[in-house]
């Protein structure tokens, strides 16, 4: 099966995914809609954590020095 392409925002997913858990901690939800919706959710958690695996691979890229070593940064809130 090819592999879906996500045209959500890493932050719509995480939202979308927020919603998931939520609706699925109150236990309203009928068994096959549950399982819909585990299955979209995880899709959703694998999409976000490929998305932050993705940015802290740039992040390592942009903080080289001009030596090509890695330089730890402190980022500030």
């Amino acid at each position: 099966m090819p592999k879906k392409e996500s045209k959500n925002s890493f932050e719509q997913s995480l939202t979308r995914l927020e919603k998931i858990v939520n609706l699925l901690e109150q236990g309203d939800v009928p068994l096959d809609e549950s399982l819909k919706m585990f299955e979209e959710g995880v899709l959703l958690s694998k999409e976000c954590m490929e998305a932050l695996n993705k940015a802290e691979v740039k992040i390592k890229q942009l903080t080289k020095d001009l030596n090509g070593k890695l330089q730890l940064t402190d980022f500030e809130e």
